[in-house]
């Protein structure tokens, strides 16, 4: 196989490593398996992302099926974030990579 036809498998890795590859995405999945939260809960727990990032993280991950948005209609209005079943099923992959950070990630933070 050459370079240009990729194989299933490896296009398929490739999606994934590239979204949790993407900055806070993982702090925001691992946020999120506490369970339903608010936007401002889960910003203080991922500190210190800007709002914009935050907020276009959660987009993306809920466009990807991932992260699901409930808005209720109260007064004020209430809006919470959560995982899907396809986010829910991400919780093994974000503890291992937890557990190998606190094993092998050194200060000052790999880059």
């Amino acid at each position: 196989m050459s370079l240009d036809e990729e194989s299933p498998v490896c296009r398929h890795y490739r999606v994934a490593a590239d979204m949790l590859g993407k900055r806070w995405t993982p702090q925001i999945l691992r946020g999120l398996l506490s369970g339903v939260t608010r936007y401002t809960d889960l910003k203080d727990g991922v500190a210190p992302i800007s709002d914009a990032l935050l907020s276009d993280r959660l987009k993306e991950l809920e466009s990807l099926g991932i992260v699901r948005r409930e808005v209720t209609p109260s007064t004020p209005v209430r809006i919470t974030y959560g995982l899907t079943a396809k986010g829910e099923d991400l919780a093994g992959v974000i503890g291992e990579l937890a557990e190998w950070a606190e094993r092998w990630a050194e200060e000052p933070a790999i880059r």
